[in-house]
């Protein structure tokens, strides 16, 4: 943890800076330092050795707590600005905000890919490399069990029951959960395991599933990352984060009749009423394919 002193010296230019130099009003200013210092007590991290995937981790962690996307879009900007006056001020750092993906302001509904694109996403990866096989099993068992990033991070070897066909996850809070694997993605899931993980784990010591070139455990940042240059490479030009996926599975399992507590308890919601947005989305689906195919609407 950094010296509190430094830190305060810090914020004291920083507010002086966006009084004298931005000239912004009182109440502007105070909101900046107030994000700022959400952040390094969340953190715990010094200035010096803060990194773009500090950032990123900070804004997963409010969005799994359910914060707004307008108030994660908000705390962006001042963390950009303060960092950027960093940079004016000579003052070391290790954050590059052309790193940390912006925060889109979505409408009501999540980002959801249909079920055409999802499956071209999956049949198109290419499997060469051990990164490819990994990436392969991750993404199958993201759409397949529509895992939270930090649950999937940090699923370990233990975790996987292959002849009972689930997977093991322990949520918010530590709560367990158990979800059932397609056949399709857990073949992919053990071809990853069984042949490529240990080139990728090297002399480390880990029963993390997902691990990356050196060995150690996945970051957020890398993953994301990964789903940007492979939708990217299988043309899908659409918003897509890691959460797509998860908004993807339970979609698809509500338009194909699923019953919404079922999809509550896959998705380890404490309450229904946040699984409830998801059948907004199926009601859209309907209506489109109502559209599409009614008699009523081709008229001439």
């Amino acid at each position: 943890m950094q010296n509190k002193e430094i830190l305060t010296a810090r914020l004291n230019s920083f507010k002086f800076y966006l009084t004298v130099e931005k000239g912004l009003a009182d109440n502007t200013i105070e909101s900046y330092l107030t994000d700022v210092i959400q952040f390094f007590e969340e953190t715990g991290k010094d200035i010096s050795h803060t990194d773009s995937a500090d950032i990123i981790n900070f804004f997963v962690s409010l969005q799994e707590i359910g914060i707004s996307f307008k108030t994660i879009a908000r705390k962006r900007s001042s963390l950009k600005v303060f960092f950027g006056f960093l940079t004016e001020e000579g003052i070391e750092n290790s954050v590059n905000f052309d790193d940390i993906p912006g925060v889109k302001t979505p409408s009501l509904l999540p980002d959801v890919i249909d079920v055409d694109e999802m499956l071209h996403f999956l049949d198109s990866l290419p499997l060469e490399t051990a990164l490819d096989y990994r990436n392969k099993a991750m993404f199958e068992l993201m759409y397949a069990t529509g895992l939270r990033i930090s649950e999937m991070l940090n699923l370990r070897l233990s975790d996987l029951m292959e002849s009972e066909k689930l997977v093991r996850v322990f949520g918010k809070g530590r709560k367990e959960r158990y979800i059932p694997v397609a056949d399709e993605s857990l073949e992919w899931i053990f071809q990853y395991i069984r042949s490529y993980r240990r080139l990728l784990k090297k002399q480390e010591r880990t029963d993390i599933v997902f691990l990356n070139r050196s060995g150690n455990k996945l970051s957020r940042m890398g993953v994301w990352k990964i789903i940007q240059k492979k939708m990217f490479e299988t043309g899908i030009t659409k918003h897509v984060s890691p959460h797509t996926f998860r908004h993807s599975f339970a979609t698809h399992l509500l338009q194909s009749g699923t019953n919404l507590r079922i999809v509550q308890a896959l998705l380890g919601h404490s309450s229904i009423n946040t699984t409830q947005i998801y059948t907004n989305i199926d009601i859209k689906y309907l209506r489109e394919e109502h559209r599409k195919h009614h008699p009523r609407n081709h008229l001439e």
